[in-house]
């Protein structure tokens, strides 16, 4: 990265005042690529690693680093991160398994439900550095230290607080305010930021300059991992120097994968969603469409029962690579299954944490979607104060009743994950890369997305009103715009109504990015600080 860059900055990141913050750009139209993100700075950084010859991995890195600083509620070095990639070269499609481990120490008896929410035995080991790391070092053309540095920028000089970023410090004050993250998060270490005030993290500034100069490993077997080591001791948390030595790289796993509507969908495999995803587009499909309007009574309907009966399947059927490699998750991706089901649902019709996401192709072909977390919003809300970052707290996404659960909590497990980055395909040549937060809505949000791509650009895709439906039968929706008669349907068909903002912050945040062959184009979901852009 250049001097050049950093001037390019000055004016957004000096300029405090409220009437003049900068609006994300929500949709945008290049020629040789394209950045989604959940914040318009990350998407800069993306977008000028593109500029000055990096691929798609090199921008997905430095943009994944940057929301790690921009938007610390959603992500950062103490959480995990998953990718979804295809390397045009090679026309190779592939998942990066970037899971979290439980400590060694991990004993279920001695673990509350409050431990497992926040505080330090709430936190998994993290992956999102060795995650990173792994993946530039192998797809990547530039070096981690090139491409960390507009993160390591913004941590020095600072970002404007957001609206967004006010709100969910405000909800989060409680817990922040009796914990380490106070004194990093909050002004003063009582007060929630005002809304265009500059946010500076210079420790974590300084943790990432370490990175950079001495190396990712330096966090788990080094400096850094000395300092985690210590800190964890001192406030009775579980993760020792031995968890960080055994380093969480990332693992490459094939993809799942559907056909829909004549496009070839891959998706993230276990332990993502993935599979929930293929099993909602599998029973699409065997509707007419005229039920796949999902802004009338009857495709609201349809989508509610869709999301349901996928959501319980993956609840039914568990699968963990790792451990139970022999066990077939054939099931829940199968088309014969899919129609067994929507012939059932066909009869109820007609008879009555916080998480981040980026998308980013460049002009060789290469495409990356990726998800990262610290699971909840702020996460476990703990600090190590010698390095900035929030600890995940992912202990609270395992299984703990049944031992015999995949994902029950032992010793170097894998926590459940909701994501599912995916890869759609027009014949031979990847044609959109998408993704969500949102926990559970990750999948429904995506789906949504892709059945009103078909009729709707891909902004009123983004936009468009939507509905989540729980296992119990509680249907969120986006009411103020939707029709009024699509949330009594649903009531009159036996769920329950909860009523959610017209832009509900609850209901996800797509990040997308499409190759139509002379142009690109990226659309930013309206829901939170996201912004789109290309390289000029």
């Amino acid at each position: 990265m250049t001097q050049k860059w950093y001037e390019h900055l000055e004016s957004e990141i000096q300029d405090l005042s409220l009437s003049k913050i900068r609006k994300p750009q929500r949709i945008a139209v290049a020629k040789t690529g394209m950045v989604a993100t959940q914040h318009y700075l990350a998407t800069d950084a993306g977008v000028r690693i593109l500029q000055e010859g990096g691929n798609a991995i090199d921008a997905a890195v430095g943009a994944a680093l940057a929301l790690g600083v921009c938007e610390p509620a959603s992500s950062g070095l103490g959480g995990q991160t998953m990718m979804l990639i295809h390397i045009a070269r090679t026309r190779r499609t592939f998942a990066l398994d970037g899971s979290s481990r439980a400590p060694n120490r991990t004993f279920l008896t001695s673990l509350t439900e409050q431990d497992r929410m926040r505080g330090y035995k709430a936190t998994t080991v993290p992956s999102t550095p060795a995650v990173l790391d792994y993946v530039i070092r192998n797809y990547g053309t530039k070096k981690f230290s090139e491409v960390a540095e507009p993160a390591i920028y913004y941590a020095q000089e600072g970002c404007s607080v957001t609206e967004l970023q006010h709100n969910l410090s405000k909800r989060s004050l409680k817990h922040l305010q009796t914990r380490s993250a106070g004194p990093f998060f909050l002004k003063q270490g009582h007060l929630s930021y005002k809304i265009g005030e500059k946010f500076r993290q210079p420790i974590l500034a300084k943790t990432l300059r370490r990175l950079a100069q001495v190396g990712v490993e330096d966090f788990y077997t080094g400096q850094i991992a000395r300092s985690i080591h210590r800190d964890m001791v001192e406030n009775d948390g579980l993760i020792r120097d031995d968890d960080l030595a055994l380093i969480p790289w990332p693992i490459e796993r094939k993809p799942v994968a559907c056909h829909f509507d004549g496009l070839r969908v891959f998706t993230f495999p276990p332990p993502g969603a993935g599979r929930t995803l293929i099993e909602m587009l599998n029973i699409i499909s065997h509707f007419p469409k005229k039920l796949r309007d999902i802004d009338t009574p009857q495709g609201a309907l349809l989508l509610t029962h869709v999301i349901q009966q996928a959501f319980r399947d993956r609840r039914d059927r568990p699968h963990e690579p790792n451990f139970y490699a022999q066990v077939p998750q054939k099931k829940m991706l199968s088309v014969d299954y899919a129609k067994q089901i929507a012939k059932t649902t066909r009869k109820k019709i007609y008879t009555q944490g916080e998480t981040t996401h980026l998308s980013v192709m460049d002009k060789q072909g290469n495409v990356v979607a990726l998800t990262q977390s610290i699971e909840r919003i702020f996460g476990a809300c703990v600090v190590t104060p010698r390095l900035g970052f929030l600890y995940n707290n992912y202990m609270s996404a395992f299984e703990y009743e049944n031992i015999r659960h995949p994902y029950y909590l032992r010793p170097n497990s894998v926590p459940w994950a909701s994501v599912a980055p995916t890869i759609v395909f027009r014949g031979r040549k990847p044609w959109l890369a998408i993704g969500s937060p949102g926990s559970e809505r990750i999948v429904s949000s995506i789906l949504q997305v892709l059945i009103r791509l078909k009729n709707q650009s891909p902004f009123l895709a983004v936009d468009a009103p939507r509905l989540h439906c729980s296992l119990e039968g509680v249907v969120s929706l986006e009411s103020p715009r939707m029709r009024n008669d699509i949330p009594q349907f649903l009531e009159q068909h036996g769920f329950k109504i909860r009523q959610r903002d017209p832009y509900s912050f609850y209901l996800g945040s797509v990040q997308l990015v499409m190759n139509e062959g002379e142009s690109f184009f990226g659309v930013a979901d309206p829901r939170r600080d996201g912004a789109a852009g290309g390289p000029g």
